[in-house]
């Protein structure tokens, strides 16, 4: 169970007497996520889900949190934060930030098909044109310099293939610094896959874990996506499911030239952020309950993607 911080009954009993939601009933981890400790909390007021925030910096919570309500007034279905009688979202239990959240219905989806890769790509294009205009500015602590410098640090224990695969990624990452900022921006999930998306029936009805996000290219979180959701079982990406996405994406906002033209080189720098992200937890020192993600996975799907011919069309 990927529960770092644990909490017991009558701590969390003692924290909801700030929210007028009643009682509670029962709570319980959530196995899924790698970065934070989830829990469902069943209240007299409905199901909720509490978040101990595990990385980052706290002072970093606000953006979540304005982000959140920005997308929650524009209609859209993601877990904004539930304030206490003072009017407080942030709080602390056990030692950790602290997030109440309203659950959102729905399960994830394990073998997506054409419908659900098209309705992702809609959702992400109304998140981007509900962030564009009014975009909250927050770098990524993942971006192109933190590649650098942990593909740096990393490259020594990598066999030689893996080597020569990492240099030449590193490649792309050099060319799209240049770009980075030009590109068209707004806010990203920056980590849309399967497992922070719901679906009730055929319908996408909840983005979640925004722990990651930040403001930054656009394409950058069409890759991201891309590259779990339309993945094939042998970790090629399904032309198909690729298809479906852009299309829906497009639809509601048209590509640019400049991101057609950087199209393939966001493709595998998007990989690379996931391939070295998995190195490095990989590589730590373990901690008890956390579940690690295999970094061969993305190491494979980065293979695959060497001079693969990937156009972004301009019009779908």
């Amino acid at each position: 169970m990927s529960v770092f911080t644990a909490i017991q009954r009558p701590q969390l009993e003692k924290f909801l007497l700030s929210f007028d939601l009643g009682r509670l009933h029962s709570f319980r981890g959530i196995a899924e996520g790698t970065e934070n400790s989830n829990f469902f909390v069943s209240l007299d007021s409905g199901e909720y889900v509490l978040t101990l925030v595990e990385r980052g910096e706290q002072a970093d919570l606000p953006f979540a949190v304005n982000l959140l309500e920005q997308l929650h007034q524009a209609g859209l279905p993601v877990p904004f934060a539930i304030r206490d009688r003072q009017g407080q979202a942030l709080q602390q239990l056990a030692g950790k930030p602290a997030l109440l959240q309203p659950r959102l219905a729905g399960k994830h989806i394990l073998q997506p098909n054409a419908q659900h890769c098209a309705e992702v790509g809609k959702m992400l294009a109304r998140m981007h044109l509900a962030t564009c205009g009014q975009i909250l500015e927050h770098p990524t602590d993942r971006g192109l310099p933190w590649m650098l410098a942990n593909a740096a640090e990393l490259a020594q224990q990598l066999p030689d293939a893996s080597q020569q695969l990492l240099d030449s990624t590193l490649q792309d990452v050099q060319e799209l610094q240049a770009y980075w900022v030009k590109l068209p921006q707004a806010n990203l999930h920056a980590d849309l896959f399967r497992d922070n998306v719901l679906f009730d029936g055929p319908h996408l009805s909840g983005l979640i874990d925004f722990y990651n996000a930040c403001s930054g290219p656009m394409l950058y979180d069409v890759a991201i996506a891309m590259l779990d959701w339309c993945a094939a079982s042998d970790g090629s990406l399904d032309a198909r499911l690729m298809q479906a996405m852009l299309a829906a994406y497009a639809g509601l906002r048209p590509f640019t030239q400049a991101e057609e033209l950087h199209w393939p080189a966001m493709l595998r720098v998007a990989c690379l952020r996931f391939w070295l992200s998995r190195l490095l937890a990989a590589l730590s020192p373990g901690q008890a309950g956390v579940h690690i993600k295999a970094p061969e996975e993305f190491e494979q799907r980065l293979q695959q993607l060497q001079g693969a011919t990937l156009n972004l069309p301009l019009a779908l």
